[in-house]
């Protein structure tokens, strides 16, 4: 499964931001049930959703964002496919969502610390095939002290590769107004392993693609790898330094991420 790049969230009562929200180049479109909806806007927002998941959007990996077993019992009813991304994730909650909603791919929040300690056996749940973190949930639960946040880091990256998932998309930045600061922290994240990242704004995504995009020079030198080690042994690249089979991975990471972050974005 490839990673995704680019996610956006929507509050699942504004069906007015769908269409920009779809058209906006994202690869990964949540419509989301829980925080963004106010307690007493939740039954109209489940029926806005389920309405949107019947409409086709070819392109956009659709997920829907739950809170409680009301949201399962609507999407229960939905032939289209969809993902549901599962907040404050652990097995029993995980398990209860796969029974309700049987063969739907679901994607694990860890968003307490119970949830980042159980990273690897929730990851290894069958009808868990992304994990991601809430990083909000997370802060206020144990810390916001940056060691505390690059523990749980680590450990999904690893989760997620124990399990053969893709790379974890880093949580949503919520300051909009701070691209910079967004910038830096996607980048602290790639280096970390993260590929992708959530945004609450179609303007952050962007910033997103830009903050993952390689430079030049590691492009320059997987195309390299790619080639030399195109008929497999060990072998040597002008610069003198030996490449072998097992850097064809990174090497073939390295090119389609600039592949894709070099693609023309949608206008608007």
């Amino acid at each position: 499964m490839t990673p995704l790049l680019t996610g956006l969230y929507v509050p699942g009562d504004r069906p007015d931001r769908f269409a920009k929200a779809f058209a906006s180049g994202a690869d990964l479109v949540v419509l989301d049930l829980e925080d963004a909806v106010a307690p007493d806007r939740k039954a109209a927002a489940r029926e806005t959703v389920v309405a949107a998941l019947a409409e086709p959007h070819p392109g956009v990996v659709v997920q829907v964002r739950i809170d409680g077993p009301d949201d399962l019992h609507a999407l229960a009813a939905v032939s289209t496919p969809f993902e549901v991304r599962v907040p404050k994730a652990s097995a029993a909650r995980l398990d209860a969502v796969a029974a309700a909603l049987p063969g739907v791919p679901l994607t694990a929040l860890l968003e307490d610390a119970a949830g980042v300690l159980d990273a690897r056996s929730i990851a290894a749940q069958a009808a868990v095939t992304r994990v991601g973190l809430g990083e909000a949930d997370l802060r206020s639960a144990v810390g916001s002290g940056a060691p505390v946040i690059e523990f749980a880091r680590v450990g999904l990256v690893y989760a997620a590769a124990a399990a053969g998932l893709p790379a974890p998309m880093l949580s949503a930045w919520t300051r909009l107004d701070d691209e910079a600061g967004l910038e830096a922290d996607t980048r602290a994240g790639a280096a970390l392993g993260f590929v992708g990242r959530m945004a609450v704004h179609p303007r952050q995504l962007a910033v997103v693609e830009r903050a993952f995009a390689p430079a030049q020079e590691a492009v320059a030198l997987a195309h390299a790898v790619l080639a030399a080690t195109a008929e497999g042994g060990v072998a040597r690249l002008p610069d003198g330094r030996m490449v072998d089979p097992a850097m064809r991975r990174e090497a073939e990471r390295v090119v389609e991420l600039d592949a894709r972050t070099s693609a023309p974005r949608p206008p608007g």
